[in-house]
């Protein structure tokens, strides 16, 4: 096929005289050997992959003979619910993926040592069996510590009751633990069949996690350890390589890998080893700056902004710039990458990380919190997984490539082999070699115009050109094709029982609120049940709660004589709490009244109190919100009240009260109760009336219908203060509306040089979360239970359900733009010929499963000003823009547009560069056949 297409471009005046029709020569080639080679093949759900084996060379993993390069898309199962894993997976694989990587939670599977948890979202064969059945290979990262801004890091709370256990050391009772765990891993993976080597899906398999970031400080112990944490994994005859990421002294027979925002300038510790980056960071991560070409190394390490918290800006990341990391990865000799995350989802529970982490996980990734596609990020990203395709056979033929320096900050990588992987002669192919070239123009404010084997190429500053047959570019890291999604939260009618439910209600601004009838209890300020206890000083907070809940309650009675009355009222002074440390907050009542609150990691506390003469119950409540999930030694970090606690400004001196007689009281009587339950049948509520609010420590329920359709759900929680939701029983995580500082935020992003998460920031002065996700699976069409438990005081009148959609899509393509290069990669090539049609650029606009295109509220083909939300016309437009786009978009849930002068009649301007730019609108259509049915019934 490629012969006839040379012979008959060469019949027509030449290959070299007809651009397109040689991009569509050259690339064709390569597809066909990427198809031949490397082509995924469509299996059925209960095949998986025939037996194949996995090793690995100094250029990459070899799976069943061959090397490849491959794009890892990072997926946390407990973090969606199994309904929603399967989407995940397939919109992965839609978006390029080759792979699908997690961490396994140690603490979901084990939450009471020796009793298992592999059900819901802990059913983590399902997952992989899932990511199996889409034809998608798997990245197991055992560990088992995980970090992953999880609660703990992953480790079960009990694990640090053990007698003379140390995490992550050369300790006895911790690598014994940890072998237990880590070979009950692997044997599940081996008794499900779901090694490459049994036609199962994992080729790869991770230990440890980032341990080289505090080795040091274990000493001598540290380095032991990773040494035993090696020879026990290999030991385990999981029959596919293992890998440590960020260790360097990893031992000969596992892969150092590398976690970074840029990973390009990695180099694993042995010539023999691949260079794999197992972490990307594509959105909220820390706020330290890497440049490419950089390794990070222990000193950089920054662990009190290691991701979002609460009352923080929210870290973005141009696409563009994360396109430019991976390219350079590729481009310098990388050939496993990983997304960190593809898909971050939520931290439902109590799961979230700390001090302090936010219940949303959704990353900035390429797939939101809801399930959704964010665009563009995901459809650029999706663009330059089919460049690298492309690119596969050279890149995965040539030993290591070709530097050649272009300019001050510009430079070319090629990768050229005369010898096919399998040793097939090209002159078959009547071309004399496979070739493939990387331009990178590192410059941060320039473009550049370049001479790269006789042609002339010019590169959009920090940026890299791809170009898989050395001559032409197929795709710029800088150039954004894909369109943009604007993501909209609203109440979208109808509901599935009544397009206006009984029990909700709405204001003047059209929003409806969750219900105008709720009920309410009163949480106990004090120690609440005969299950107590009282001992002399105050123990430590996880060794009591061992994590059941957040909350410790501490009371001790205070003797308050007439002359200390006396005594503050003539020196005008009062009586003060005084603490050494505090984590992560602290409540300080006094006879039942709430005085003063503290917040922060290990905080000195001060707080003036107000006593009555005689007795006064003095009560402390400590709060966890996500215990430590990074740094070493972080079973002693502990929680709760630390060092010494004493009452100061007392006529005869200060009282310690470290030694004082303390009761101590585990968790909140609604907890205990389970008025979050359906089947709780608790007497204790009654109606809420508006003057009933604000109140502290209070519980609220009630019913809720849901909007139709299959737009993901959420709860608007911004007329709350801080505290834990429920709906039907699902603890869908802890909510506050702490916020964000005022300063910090540009209205403008620009992509231009080297990230850091306080680069983009955005939501300055707005509460850090204010949106709490609610799986559709959890939902009923009607009569849904929500349950409030609100710390400080909030409005539940005003709390609103809502769906989360892109309503607004945008797209901006010129004529210089790249083709679509996805019809390239799945063309069908046994039945289908690849034109020159396919090079033509194109608009390309989708809406979201369920909706379509309503209307489309700008087009204009010429030269249009502004961008998505903001487009205006140019000094030339075709009259035509409007209907051609409407005919072909209106009604449908995708179309597709050529960037033609013939599509819209004629050459509105020759001469000058002509994009199409368009926004649109989209509608579910549940609500379009339900406006249409009340139409027609009228």
């Amino acid at each position: 096929m490629l012969k006839k297409m040379l012979r008959s471009s060469s019949s027509r005046g030449g290959l070299g005289n007809n651009r397109k029709e040689m991009i569509v020569a050259v690339i064709f080639f390569c597809v066909c050997l990427v198809t031949i080679e490397y082509g995924v093949r469509v299996t059925e759900a209960e095949e998986y992959f025939k037996p194949f084996n996995v090793t690995y060379d100094h250029r990459a993993l070899i799976l069943d003979g061959k090397r490849r390069i491959l794009i890892s898309a990072g997926i946390h199962y407990p973090r969606a619910t199994p309904e929603m894993w399967p989407d995940l997976i397939a919109k992965s694989k839609e978006g390029g993926a080759d792979v699908i990587e997690t961490y396994v939670f140690w603490n979901g599977h084990e939450p009471v040592r020796g009793q298992y948890n592999f059900e819901g979202r802990y059913d983590i064969v399902k997952f992989v069996k899932l990511a199996a059945a889409h034809g998608l290979y798997f990245f197991l990262r055992i560990g088992p510590y995980a970090c992953a801004e999880w609660n703990f890091g992953g480790f079960p709370v009990w694990l640090r009751d053990i007698p003379g256990i140390e995490f992550r050391t050369n300790n006895e009772p911790f690598k014994e633990e940890m072998k237990r765990f880590v070979s009950k891993m692997v044997n599940m993976m081996r008794e499900e069949m779901l090694f490459s080597w049994q036609g199962g899906p994992i080729i790869l398999l991770q230990i440890e996690n980032e341990y080289g970031n505090i080795e040091s400080s274990y000493g001598k112990g540290g380095k032991e350890y990773v040494k035993w944490a090696a020879k026990m994994a290999l030991s385990l005859g999981a029959g596919v390589p293992w890998v440590m990421c960020r260790q360097q002294d990893a031992p000969y027979d596992i892969i150092d890998t590398c976690n970074a925002y840029y990973c390009d300038g990695f180099k694993p510790n042995s010539h023999n080893k691949p260079t794999i980056w197992t972490e990307n960071w594509d959105g909220w991560q820390w706020s330290l700056a890497a440049t490419p070409g950089s390794v990070l190394t222990s000193q950089h390490v920054k662990l009190s902004t290691w991701y979002t918290q609460w009352g923080e800006k929210l870290p973005h990341r141009p696409v563009e710039d994360l396109a430019f990391a991976v390219a350079r990865f590729f481009q310098r000799g990388g050939s496993f990458q990983n997304y960190y995350m593809y898909f971050g989802g939520t931290n439902f529970g109590r799961t979230a990380g700390g001090p302090l982490q936010i219940t949303s996980y959704d990353y900035d990734a390429p797939i939101d919190e809801y399930g959704l596609l964010h665009e563009p990020k995901w459809g650029h990203l999706k663009d330059l997984h089919a460049a690298l395709k492309l690119c596969e056979p050279a890149l995965v033929t040539a030993d290591s490539p070709t530097y050649i320096k272009l300019g001050p900050k510009q430079e070319a990588h090629v990768y050229q082999a005369n010898v096919h992987p399998d040793g097939l002669n090209l002159s078959s192919f009547e071309s004399p070699s496979i070739c493939s070239a990387f331009l990178a123009n590192i410059d941060e404010k320039r473009e550049a115009t370049v001479t790269f084997r006789g042609r002339r190429y010019t590169i959009p500053p920090w940026s890299v050109s791809v170009l898989p047959d050395c001559t032409n570019t197929v795709f710029n890291t800088a150039k954004v094709r894909a369109q943009t999604s604007v993501k909209l939260v609203e109440f979208d009618l109808p509901t599935v029982s009544n397009i206006f439910p009984a029990q909700q209600s709405r204001d003047h601004n059209g929003i409806y609120y969750i219900s105008k009838s709720w009920m309410t209890t009163k949480e106990p300020l004090n120690i609440w049940s005969k299950s107590n206890f009282t001992v002399e000083g105050i123990w430590e907070h996880l060794n009591v709660t061992k994590d059941q809940s957040d909350y410790l309650w501490y009371s001790t009675r205070i003797s308050v004589s007439d002359s200390d009355i006396l005594f503050w009222e003539e020196n005008d002074v009062r009586p003060k709490l005084t603490i050494d440390g505090v984590r992560d907050i602290l409540r300080v009542f006094v006879n039942g009244q709430l005085i003063g609150n503290a917040v922060g990691h290990w905080i000195k506390v001060v707080q003036s109190l107000q006593f009555l003469p005689g007795y006064n119950d003095l009560t402390l409540l400590t709060q966890t919100v996500g215990l430590q999930n990074y740094g070493a030694f972080i079973e002693k970090d502990g929680a709760g009240i630390r060092g010494t606690i004493k009452i100061t400004g007392f006529k005869n001196g200060d009282i310690d009260l470290s030694k004082s007689l303390w009761t101590h009281q585990v968790g909140l009587q609604g907890e205990f109760l389970k008025l979050y339950s359906e089947e709780n049948e608790n007497s204790g509520w009654v109606e809420l009336t508006p003057d009933g609010i604000p109140s502290t420590f209070t519980w609220y329920k009630a019913y809720f219908d849901v909007p139709g359709g299959l737009d993901p759900v959420a709860l608007d929680l911004k007329s709350m203060g801080k505290g834990q939701a429920w709906v039907n029983g699902h603890h869908i995580g802890r909510y506050w509306t702490r916020v964000s500082p005022k300063s910090g935020c540009k209205q403008v992003c620009d992509y231009r040089g080297a990230y850091d998460s306080d680069k983009c920031s955005t939501n300055c002065g707005k509460p850090t979360q204010t949106l709490y996700h609610v799986p559709r699976s959890w939902l009923r069409a009607s009569n849904n239970l929500l349950v409030i438990l609100e710390e400080t005081g909030g409005n539940p009148f005003e709390i609103s359900v809502k769906v989360h959609l892109s309503r607004i899509i945008c797209a901006q393509v010129s004529e210089s733009n790249h083709p679509p290069l996805q019809k390239l990669v799945n063309a069908d090539l046994i039945r289908e010929e690849v034109s020159a049609n396919n090079m033509i650029p194109e608009l390309q606009l989708y809406c979201q499963e369920g909706h379509t295109i309503s209307s489309i509220t700008f087009a204009s083909f010429g030269t249009p000003r502004g961008s998505c939300q903001n487009f205006s016309r140019g000094n030339c437009h075709a009259p035509s823009s409007m209907s051609i786009v409407s005919k072909e978009c209106q009604g449908k849930n995708s179309c597709s547009i050529k960037i033609l002068d013939t599509v819209f009649g004629g050459d509105p301007c020759p001469g000058v560069e002509k994009t199409l730019s368009v926004e649109a609108r989209c509608t579910s259509l549940l609500n379009v056949s339900f406006f249409q049915e009340a139409v027609s019934s009228s």
